[in-house]
């Protein structure tokens, strides 16, 4: 192994410690000797890395952005249509939201009121239904009645909430619970002319982007909330 490979799976290693000591003692709490003690690496190693607690919680936050944003590209790209695209994305981002310490770890980063986020992962995903449902407009699968902005709020508002409310009980991010709410909405939002072909339940593209999440950083694997 090269200097340089070694060099990354340390950045790595302390990208993931750090995740797991963030999501459990916050921000404020979180002291750096725990982070380099948790990932078997001495301070040193972390200060040449992160020249700070901020730079540190700034690179999980990175980490989680870019794996959010891979995974939403995978999940988009297959379906037929923009509602199905968005119906895909919210369960795979939801998959990974339950698997990924680091994604977890990332947007709670991004909430803690004790920082200056250098992400914010709610206007991201509201940009992205936003999107979505202005091509599924455009596509015509779409109802004529539908506002895009109204929509656009309840997805929005409804799968915050299912994050919110995973944090006490993580059933709230199983694929069955947004299952349910798209089976509610799809039928009153989409034309009849597609309305029949849309699964709530996502698409083989769910499973085609679930199998590479193996974790926010190259090299390392999620890390489940429960072990099996």
């Amino acid at each position: 192994m090269t200097k340089q490979e070694r060099g990354i799976r340390t950045r790595q290693a302390l990208i993931c410690s750090a995740a797991e000591v963030f999501e459990q003692h916050g921000y404020v709490q979180t002291r750096l000797a725990e982070v380099s003690a948790h990932a078997g690496l001495s301070t040193g190693a972390l200060h040449f890395h992160f020249r700070s607690k901020a730079a540190l919680a700034d690179a999980v936050e990175s980490a989680a952005s870019e794996s959010l944003h891979r995974a939403a590209r995978e999940a988009g790209q297959y379906p037929a249509n923009a509602l199905q695209s968005l119906t895909d994305i919210s369960h795979v981002l939801a998959c990974l939201l339950g698997r990924d310490v680091v994604v977890r770890a990332g947007v709670q980063l991004a909430q803690d009121r004790n920082r200056e986020p250098s992400v914010d992962f709610h206007r991201e995903w509201q940009d992205c239904v936003r999107q979505l449902l202005a091509r599924a407009a455009d596509e015509g699968s779409l109802a004529d009645d539908v506002s895009q902005e109204d929509l656009a709020t309840a997805v929005v508002a409804a799968t915050m909430g299912f994050l919110s409310m995973s944090r006490k009980n993580e059933e709230w991010l199983a694929r069955h619970s947004l299952t349910r709410f798209w089976r509610l909405i799809l039928p009153r939002v989409a034309t009849s002319r597609v309305r029949s072909s849309l699964a709530p339940a996502g698409t083989d593209s769910v499973a085609a982007a679930m199998a590479p999440l193996t974790g926010t950083v190259p090299g390392t694997f999620p890390q489940p909330r429960h072990p099996d």
